[in-house]
């Protein structure tokens, strides 16, 4: 919102996200939030035909009882660049996300249900473990930037802690690339979407060779002609997967980043063709082309805005800009 100059509308959103923050007492977020900032009611079959046919119709939510350490990276981020470029935090704003980054630095060892919501036993996921690593660094560099107060001994240390855990648990020399979890099943080294969010988070350099070796692998064995599943797991869902609009559009960016900007253009305007009459898009987009999963997804669009953002800064500068 802020890139495009949508001020009032980030202050707007960052206010409600800063009630839903100090309205826990202990930093504890729930996974999600109805906009009147009460709960998600869990799932419910309506007796509806969707689009073309499709079922089930289902309304509410079952991942609301998860645990997913992916939401105060996606949180402290969005407080960081809020308070950076739009309007400063208020006193009582900055306690709750203190509360906030301690609860992370207590957790972040835990095994969580990971961004994708997946119906199974608990995991550690790099790309939670990525955005437990986003929360506190961002913190760190907000309370600097603003001399706030904050325990940032702790703070740092836990930066560390995470970011060396990373490196010695996450990545596999075997494989020569990152995994998209703890353990040894191949579901666990396989590669996953979610790890394009790597260089986008600023936690690996885009040239880094060990991240091109995991764009590589992501390229390889979840894209198709540009588009790219999330992963090719078994999730416990009902339904065949589609590629997912988010993960192609940060797969763009990544191409971008990486200096493949003529890769990254051909594959973007490709994209774009699939959008509908309005150029909106669904969540996933099937083999034949039609659209799966809810429409219009806000994920989806986030994704190609950040996209287009860059990619056309890169083709018209001749390169990225630096960020602190």
């Amino acid at each position: 919102l802020l890139r495009l100059g949508f001020q009032d509308e980030a202050v707007g959103f960052m206010h409600w996200a800063m009630d839903r923050a100090q309205s826990c007492s202990k930093g504890h977020l729930g996974v999600m939030y109805a906009l009147d900032g009460g709960e998600v009611a869990s799932e419910r079959k309506l007796d509806l035909a969707g689009f073309e046919g499709a079922s089930p119709i289902v309304v509410g939510n079952d991942a609301n009882g998860q645990t997913q350490h992916d939401i105060y990276g996606a949180l402290l981020d969005a407080t960081y660049l809020g308070s950076k470029y739009g309007e400063p935090l208020a006193h009582d704003s900055w306690q709750a996300i203190i509360r906030v980054v301690d609860h992370v630095c207590d957790t972040w060892r835990d095994p969580d249900s990971g961004i994708w919501e997946v119906r199974g036993p608990d995991k550690e996921y790099l790309h939670s473990r990525l955005m437990n690593w986003v929360a506190v660094d961002r913190a760190v560099r907000l309370a600097q930037k603003r001399s706030l107060p904050a325990p940032l001994v702790r703070w740092s240390e836990t930066r560390t802690e995470i970011s060396d855990d990373i490196w010695a648990n996450f990545w596999n020399d075997d494989l020569g690339r990152f995994v998209r979890a703890k353990g040894d099943t191949p579901e666990d080294k396989a590669v996953d979407g979610a790890l394009l969010m790597m260089p986008l988070v600023r936690f690996i350099g885009p040239t880094d060779p060990k991240w091109l070796a995991t764009l590589k692998a992501i390229g390889d064995d979840l894209s198709d002609d540009g588009q790219v599943y999330r992963y090719k797991i078994d999730d416990g869902l009902p339904g065949q997967e589609g590629t997912f609009v988010a993960c192609s559009f940060w797969y763009v960016e990544c191409l971008a980043r990486a200096g493949r900007l003529d890769e990254a253009r051909f594959n973007f305007e490709k994209l774009l063709a699939h959008g509908n009459h309005l150029g909106l898009f669904a969540e996933e987009i099937a083999q034949d082309g039609t659209f799966l999963g809810n429409f219009p997804q806000a994920f989806s669009h986030l994704a190609l805005i950040s996209a287009a953002f860059y990619l056309d800064r890169a083709l018209n500068d001749g390169g990225p800009r630096a960020w602190a």
